[in-house]
This record gives structure tokens, sequence and C-alpha cells, in this order.
């Protein structure tokens, strides 16, 4: 299977053709929630997880919560309409939205033009004034405002299934 998957630049040279503010610094990799802290004080907004999943019918789904929101996998499915829920293989992850773990980003959706990938977000991400995501890698942080991450979304032709964690499970 040949992958057209961008690099970090090209996306954030797409975010910048759509018009879009964006702020990138470039740090050593991070590859879990709680290893940034240093970076993520200098960073206004909010911080993210991001969690690519498979269900047991092969649909593919991506949740980007706020870094402190608690996810239920076993209560989420009858919340979004997925069957049971598992992580996504390292090679899934990379063939549906070219990264690797650790740098699972709402980002990548832009990997996923035939949109296999169904996008979960967190109710608390949804109302933050500024979101920020790995661009691709987990070596920077992007942020971009609220306005601005939702129209790169609709770019892509995406409406977001936004979930109330905290009234899950």
């Amino acid at each position: 299977m040949t992958h057209n998957h961008i690099s970090p630049e090209k996306l954030l040279q797409a975010l910048d053709d759509l018009g879009l503010k964006t702020s990138t610094h470039w740090h050593e990799a991070v590859f879990r929630v709680g290893e940034g802290e240093g970076i993520k004080d200098s960073l206004p907004g909010a911080h993210t997880k991001n969690l690519f999943l498979k269900d047991d019918k092969g649909r593919l789904w991506l949740i980007s919560a706020e870094q402190t929101t608690q996810i239920n996998l076993k209560a989420l499915p009858k919340v979004i309409g997925s069957g049971r829920l598992s992580f996504g293989s390292e090679e899934r992850l990379f063939d549906a939205l070219g990264v690797r773990p650790g740098s699972v980003t709402a980002l990548a959706l832009i990997n996923d033009p035939e949109q296999r990938v169904t996008f979960v977000l967190d109710k608390v991400l949804a109302e933050a004034e500024i979101v920020n995501f790995h661009p691709l890698t987990n070596t920077a942080t992007t942020a971009l405002s609220q306005v601005d991450f939702r129209a790169f979304l609709a770019s892509l032709g995406r409406e977001p299934v936004v979930v109330n964690f905290t009234a899950v499970g």
C-alpha cells in the first residue's frame, strides 16, 4: 500500500495556506502525558491526549481529550455507537493516520482523506479557547485557537463527535 502521508512541515504549510494562525514550539520528544510538563507550562491553552482505537467491528476511532480527562473505554461504546474498543496497533495507526505512537494527534486527520477514522472530541477540549496538538511529530507542539481548529476540521469535511466524558460511565 502506498502512503501519501504528509510531513509535519507540509501540515504546518497546509494550516498556513488555510489562513489559520498557529504557533509551533519544537522540543524534545514527549511520549506520554506528564512527560512534557516543563514544555507545557510555557504554552497557554488546553493540552491534549489522543487515543487511536479500533472496535470489534473493525471501525477506527480517534479520541482527542483534554489531558486530565478520564476516559472509560468500557462505557464509551454505548455513547459513541462503537463496538468493544481496544487500542489500534502501531501498523494500523501508521496506515490510517500516518503517525507513530507518541505522536497521535487530531491534526493527523489530514492523512485520512477517506475518513476511515471517526473523530471523537472531548467536550472540555471543544470548549477550550486554545488547543495544543502535536503536528504529526512528538518533537513539537502546535497551538491553535478553537475557531481555527474547527476551520481545519471543516476544511477536511469533518464534524467531530463531541462527548462529555465526565458524564460517561
